[in-house]
């Protein structure tokens, strides 16, 4: 297992808020104009040198949606130059045409991810809750393809939904991405408690993920689905630790041990430092606190990252370090983010 407690694996900037989607399930509560208290482009530009100290982690633009900043093509290309592993992920709006696909292939971004949360334009723009968002998502995705620029498709798991993702494993499979990254609903910003499926029901789609991932030609990963870590250990564990050549190997292992704040860390629109965007729970702001200081030093992230700080179920899992649970869920429905995770189903051993 990787230490993660002098820098992280993946870092999440969420350089705006600004979007002009209402996605029904919009951690950000994203709206069309931008906040006036956003980094500027000098804040900006320092942030990118601070995340470049930790080394190279993955560094993604997020929003909101990142198009909405005009600066984005110039933050890009200095994040690229800086030696940073960059991706980012615009929305499929009328700013998402093909000449910004070229231009964000053109600045050496690695990737591309777009969301498709339905397997058809009715299903998805009903979801994101503008006509045209599924055209526009397919449309990027081709401009991708004909250009070269590695894509991924981002999917949020919610009732809505739940019938159809095999259908929408196609889609990804027929796009030609390279990974579908398969988000767990956790009930922040806009999103219903309501639409979350139960603990049951999450482990149903990890054997619909762990099924299809062994047929698929794209990675699959999951996101606030720690629990998916320990799926698919007990499922090599039963077939007696044999690992078919298909199996989702190499990408559980890479997200072995992250969770929230701990390989993993979040820096919102104004400069706040959060375990994760799902976990509002603050270490500092970029323009106080460096970077670094937060993440490895700060008594938030250090809880985080210590397994043995877990309560209930998490606390005495077998799978604690491998897992570890959702914080972000867990703080979202108990108010405590060191408690278990509420839609994990599984009883630890030795557990009454």
């Amino acid at each position: 297992m990787r230490d993660f407690s002098q820098a992280p694996f993946l870092v999440i900037w969420e350089v705006t808020q600004a979007c002009d989607l209402a996605c029904k399930h919009c951690r950000a509560s994203a709206r069309p104009d931008r906040d006036p208290g956003e980094l500027t482009f000098s804040e900006a530009q320092a942030t990118l040198r601070q995340i470049k100290d930790f080394g190279d982690p993955l560094l993604v633009f997020t929003g909101g949606d990142p198009l909405k900043r005009p600066d984005l093509f110039e933050l890009l290309r200095e994040s690229v130059a800086l030696g940073l592993r960059t991706t980012v992920t615009p929305s499929a709006t009328p700013l998402l045409t093909d000449d910004a696909v070229s231009r964000i292939k053109d600045c050496g971004v690695s990737r591309m991810a777009v969301s498709l949360d339905g397997a058809d334009a009715a299903a998805h723009d009903s979801f994101r809750q503008v006509s045209g968002s599924y055209d526009r998502t397919m449309a990027a995705l081709r401009h991708a393809a004909r250009i070269g620029l590695e894509t991924q498709i981002n999917t949020t798991v919610t009732r809505h939904n739940v019938e159809s993702l095999d259908r929408i494993a196609r889609v990804v499979g027929a796009e030609k991405a390279r990974l579908w990254s398969v988000f767990f609903l956790v009930v922040t910003g806009r999103a219903s408690l309501a639409d979350d499926l139960t603990a049951e029901e999450y482990e149903q789609v990890f054997e619909f993920l762990y099924q299809t991932s062994l047929d698929v030609p794209f990675d699959i990963k999951t996101t606030e689905a720690q629990h998916y870590r320990r799926y698919v250990a007990q499922r090599r564990k039963a077939q007696g630790g044999v690992r078919s050549a298909s199996a989702p190997a190499g990408i559980i292992q890479r997200q072995a041990g992250i969770n929230d704040g701990k390989g993993f860390l979040f820096i919102s629109h104004t400069g706040e430092i959060f375990p994760s965007g799902f976990l509002e729970v603050s270490a500092g702001n970029v323009r106080r606190t460096p970077l670094q200081q937060a993440y490895c030093d700060s008594g938030l992230f250090r809880v985080l990252r210590d397994s043995d700080s877990l309560t209930g179920k998490c606390g005495g899992c077998e799978y604690r370090n491998l897992c570890g649970g959702s914080r972000s869920r867990a703080f979202a429905l108990t108010g405590d983010y060191l408690a278990s995770d509420p839609r994990c189903s599984y009883m630890p051993v030795g557990a009454a």
